[in-house]
């Protein structure tokens, strides 16, 4: 398993939508990444538990779409990433 598996953290205004309503928080990852991977490297980067992780292939990039559980706000974790 590589050591850092997220690559980039997403921001439009859907995504920000996502955040603050249904808790999503959105990455892209590298293609062959799978859901077990990114949901480990999510809760150990960020001291949070995840509730669902899907994946989206688009253009040769690949998107997870991290929910994390009610426990924890996925609006915290996007102000210190600098999103919000």
């Amino acid at each position: 398993m590589k050591t850092i598996i997220l690559e980039k953290v997403k921001a439009t205004e859907k995504i920000v939508k996502q955040i603050e309503v249904d808790n999503i928080l959105v990455f892209e990852v590298d293609r062959s990444i799978r859901k077990p991977e990114i949901r480990t490297e999510v809760e150990s980067l960020f001291k949070v538990k995840v509730d669902k992780v899907r994946t989206h292939t688009l253009k040769n990039k690949k998107y997870a779409y991290v929910k994390l559980k009610s426990d924890f706000p996925a609006i915290d974790v996007a102000t210190k990433l600098g999103i919000m």
